[in-house]
């Protein structure tokens, strides 16, 4: 597994750095069979240090984990522990749903954009946002079920795929009664 261990405007010594790489390989490798790579992010939140790690395994999936901790090595095994109970939770699901895939997820390229908001006070001078960013991303071809997972284990309120059964773009999302939302146009 690739490590990519960093730090915002912190420096990451050897010791936190093999500490990262023994603790979150191991806990990984009890519940994922094939982890891919392993970002690990950490960052000063006035006097709390965070740390938020992101792990994708080669069926497609990624799992995130965030803690906020006053000891730079305590935030780190608390978010550790949150990833290794993401993956001990959905190592059933994982399972079931990868055992008759033999490639990894297809991903379809697509491009992703971030708009300015508007102030309510002024009128707009045209219709057309104003674009501040741009960038790539990927767009995943999976189940609903694994797409339902997916969102699950990244956390997110929605997610954007490629429908295997029907081939078309699907969305699925969290509602705010709790449940889960589909939309297959």
């Amino acid at each position: 597994m690739r490590y990519k261990i960093s730090g915002k405007q912190i420096d990451i010594g050897e010791a936190l750095q093999t500490h990262v790489q023994n603790e979150l390989g191991s806990a990984v490798q009890k519940y994922a069979e094939r982890p891919t790579d392993a970002t690990v992010v950490f960052s000063r939140s006035a006097h709390e240090y965070v740390c938020e790690a992101t792990v994708h395994l080669s069926t497609g999936l990624s799992a995130q984990a965030k803690a906020h901790e006053t000891e730079i090595y305590a935030a780190f095994d608390a978010c550790c522990e949150k990833m290794e109970k993401q993956l001990r939770r959905y190592k059933r699901r994982l399972k079931d749903h990868h055992k008759d895939r033999s490639e990894p997820v297809e991903h379809l390229g697509a491009n992703s954009y971030i708009l300015a908001s508007e102030e309510a006070d002024s009128e707009p001078d045209s219709l057309q946002p104003i674009i501040v960013a741009e960038m790539e991303t990927r767009i995943p071809s999976l189940s609903v079920g694994e797409a339902v997972m997916q969102m699950e284990l990244a956390g997110a309120p929605v997610l954007v795929f490629r429908n295997e059964g029907k081939d078309g773009l699907n969305v699925v999302y969290r509602r705010e009664d709790g449940n889960i939302g589909w939309i297959d146009p």
